[in-house]
């Protein structure tokens, strides 16, 4: 909360400043929110981190997260360690290739790929040098914001199918340096969506906003929807996620086989 602050009152005097020198409300510049900015303006070390207090405020239900699973809210959680290193190994990884995109998936569903992703956009939005976008990429089913406790009607379909700006489905769950992208009605054409060039559009966006975030995109199973595979093109990297003792080696290798080879970061052994 103290370096929002500090980042905030760097802002206004800077808008301050600039009043003064022009002298006219004319002039007078607009405050930079987390999705106006011009991608194409190199940001200051002021510039890159979200103004969160312009985003959609919800409220986590943690009672309920933390009986979905989503461990990482609590400081003193028998998995924080475990994400932590495994935090650890994705940057390592991530930072050598230039990473920052990450699509999270499954070979089936019910594997705890939601789980992972959440946690994993929690427990990176610990870190002092880096922001954490987590987007609800499960357009047939969105699980994210269900799972977290929180009521939300828009969702990444809104943004791709009707037009609505981003300012319209991103989130602020109240924690710092996270934001989210979950909601809406299911939809049945989602491979079509995911494989659009709005899509395309929207993640190259969202690579050049902040230099210093990483980006979770939670999709379908590789095997049980085509989504992923649409999808795998859009992003640098792919995690995949594996329940211990469910899932099979010839699923895990026939997955394994629909990601390009180049851009995957690995696997999760999940419930081990």
């Amino acid at each position: 909360m103290k370096l929002r602050k500090a980042v905030e009152l760097a802002k206004q005097a800077r808008l301050d400043d600039s009043h003064t020198s022009f002298g006219s409300e004319k002039n007078e510049p607009s405050i930079t929110t987390e999705l106006d900015r011009d991608a194409h303006s190199p940001p200051s070390a002021v510039d890159d981190m979200p103004v969160y207090n312009t985003s959609r405020r919800v409220e986590i239900n943690r009672a309920l997260a933390v009986e979905n699973h989503c461990a990482c809210l609590l400081p003193d959680s028998e998995v924080l360690d475990h994400y932590k290193i495994l935090r650890t190994r994705m940057r390592q990884r991530a930072k050598e290739k230039g990473w920052r995109t990450i699509m999270i998936t499954s070979a089936r569903a019910g594997e705890g790929k939601t789980v992972t992703a959440i946690n994993l956009a929690l427990v990176f939005a610990k870190e002092f040098d880096q922001t954490v976008l987590l987007v609800d990429g499960s357009l047939h089913e969105q699980k994210i914001h269900r799972y977290l406790g929180y009521k939300s009607t828009t969702g990444l379909a809104d943004y791709l199918r009707d037009n609505r700006s981003l300012a319209d489905v991103i989130s602020w769950p109240g924690i710092e340096k996270l934001s989210i992208i979950s909601g809406g009605d299911p939809i049945k054409d989602s491979t079509e969506l995911l494989a659009s060039p709005r899509m395309t559009e929207l993640v190259e966006e969202m690579k050049v906003r902040y230099a210093n975030r990483y980006i979770f995109f939670d999709v379908p199973s590789l095997l049980d929807r085509a989504d992923a595979i649409a999808f795998s093109q859009h992003v640098d990297c792919v995690l995949v996620v594996v329940r211990a003792g469910d899932t099979q080696c010839q699923e895990i290798e026939e997955a394994q086989a629909l990601i390009p080879q180049e851009k995957l970061l690995g696997f999760v052994l999940n419930r081990a």
